[in-house]
């Protein structure tokens, strides 16, 4: 079965009304046997999934022992990330997968769904206009 979220709104511009595709993605911790909802900006313009630096603590994740620290290059210029060592699990709706994953080295930015093991796995559809929906459709077998 699909999944679908609205669009969040994000306020009015100069230009308009501002709707952002978002997801809710469920992340598999690495130390308890709970999983953490997080709200992220469907992103294709992210070549992989990304979340802010304080997911890592609710996640058991450890910045300096579990990732390789490296760089990335977007909108707000050069930033360091963390690379996590191993793919995580994650939920979108009833749909399993394990994710590449990387942290920014800061909490100021918005998590991010990005491409990479992640988005490409589904087909996904933006709908705009009056609707405002992101639709996930399943085009890999559950893990």
């Amino acid at each position: 079965m699909d999944v679908k979220f609205d669009y969040e709104f994000g306020g009015k511009s100069y230009f308009g009304k501002i709707f952002r595709p978002v997801a809710k993605v469920s992340f598999k911790s690495e130390i308890k046997d709970l999983w953490s909802d997080v709200w992220m900006i469907v992103d294709t313009g992210a070549d992989f999934t990304i979340l802010p630096r304080y997911v890592s603590n609710d996640l058991g994740i450890s910045l300096e022992r579990d990732c390789i620290l490296d760089t990335t290059v977007g909108v707000g210029g050069e930033q360091k990330i963390y690379l996590y060592k191993q793919k995580i699990r994650v939920k979108i709706g009833d749909f399993l997968r394990e994710i590449p994953l990387a942290f920014f080295d800061s909490d100021e930015v918005p998590p991010l769904l990005g491409r990479l093991g992640f988005m490409e796995t589904f087909d996904v559809e933006f709908l705009s206009l009056k609707s405002h929906k992101t639709i996930f459709k399943n085009i890999k077998s559950s893990l």
